[in-house]
């Protein structure tokens, strides 16, 4: 972060009382490594791993005098973030030297050669929220391998940056779980990374010997630019706080015949296609008067991804009122307008990959309004709440 972005951070925290937010790692640093000393560790991060002074979670444990770190792994995306490949090949830390093993190629659990000579496994990632938002998933099978090992795991939490409060979507079927829909939990679970982790060792029965190195000054109703901390793009796509926000409803379309933006500068923030009207699904839309968000016809044409290079006629988001916007309602009022509008043309069958909920589906196919298809859900999510309670580490 350039000096003069940073200063202003703090004065802004200073002016309003607020003490500036630690990640885990920060709170490792700052504490000489005592939860590691004396181990040999391997740490699965990426880009993202850093401290507020920008140092690298890589660079910080591997000169820390107390800590031996001898592997580092890798997510999807790998450990730059920047690949949106299917498969990663293994590699080596450029400044550390260090073999990075990749968790999205051959295996995505590490296996028992990775962990040959290995007493804890650390996890810094930078999670967004979203159920099939896959770096969890990694989490969890990470944990797993720990655990046959008899390794500790230790999860360096990091905020939730579309809040901790708000919990919305359906809970994934018995059955439909996934990489990208590892657990039982609903689209936008409203938990960081160490809650998470304390609800995959308990429900998924994994057992592993958990640490969460918590988070200090952060507060569940918190979005990441209330935080102090420096946005890193935690994947190729994930550009900004508004397209996380707008992810949880809009990603979920991304599995059918539409353009989610990809391959544009601005991912999620639009959707179209060569077949879609957008002055009609715009107007559609607007006449719904859902809260927080305004929507416009556009027209745009990815250089990537779905639709390369096609002309797409579609629909620009803009979110007027963070704080009444609700990315689920949102993305089921557009996938019901598709399905009333377009039927079969809009491929739907495919929008249960990352919904995972068969009900919820059959509910948008039959254009059910919004409170209908709440409805649906309403029970396993209100269970969810009740669930998630005890693993919860701030307020």
């Amino acid at each position: 972060m350039p000096l003069l972005a940073l200063l202003t951070c703090t004065f802004v925290l200073a002016a309003c009382g607020a003490s500036p937010v630690l990640t885990g790692v920060d709170v490792l640093a700052r504490d000489d490594f005592r939860p590691l000393a004396g181990q040999r560790v391997a740490l699965l991060t990426n880009h993202t791993g850093i401290a507020r002074d920008g140092r690298s979670t890589i660079q910080l444990l591997h000169s820390a005098p107390n800590v031996e770190l001898v592997r580092i792994f890798s997510p999807e995306h790998g450990i730059a973030g920047t690949l949106d490949v299917e498969h990663i090949d293994h590699g080596v830390d450029q400044l550390s030297r260090i073999p990075v093993f990749s968790l999205y190629g051959e295996t995505r659990r590490p296996t028992a050669e990775m962990l040959a000579g290995i007493d804890t496994l650390v996890f810094d990632i930078q999670d967004i929220g979203t159920r099939f938002y896959t770096y969890i998933s990694t989490m969890a099978e990470a944990m797993r391998a720990a655990a046959e090992h008899g390794m500790r795991f230790v999860v360096l939490d990091r905020p939730n940056p579309i809040n901790g409060v708000d919990v919305s979507g359906p809970v994934t079927d018995e059955g439909r779980q996934s990489f990208v829909g590892i657990h039982r939990i609903p689209v936008r679970h409203g938990m960081t990374v160490g809650e998470l982790a304390r609800l995959f060792n308990a429900e998924l029965d994994i057992g592993v010997d958990l640490q969460v190195v918590g988070l200090q000054g952060w507060k569940r109703q918190q979005y990441f630019d209330a935080t102090g901390l420096r946005w890193v793009n935690p994947s190729p796509n994930m550009r900004s706080l508004t397209q996380a926000l707008l992810y949880p409803g809009i990603g979920l379309l991304e599995t059918t015949n539409l353009s989610v933006g990809r391959g544009t500068a601005t991912p999620f923030e639009i959707i179209g296609a060569p077949w879609l009207d957008g002055d009609r699904l715009a107007s559609q839309l607007n006449a719904a008067k859902l809260p927080g968000i305004h929507f416009a016809a556009t027209v745009f044409t990815p250089d990537a991804s779905k639709f390369a290079n096609e002309l797409c006629h579609g629909v620009r988001f803009t979110i007027t009122d963070r704080a009444r916007f609700d990315p689920l309602r949102t993305g089921f009022e557009i996938a019901r307008q598709l399905a009333l509008s377009y039927g079969e043309g809009w491929e739907s069958d495919r929008y249960l990959r990352l919904l995972g909920n068969e009900r919820t589906l059959q509910a948008v196919r039959a254009g059910t309004p919004y409170a209908g298809i709440l409805a649906v859900y309403a029970d396993e999510l209100g269970a969810f709440r009740e669930r998630r309670e005890s693993y919860l580490l701030y307020h």
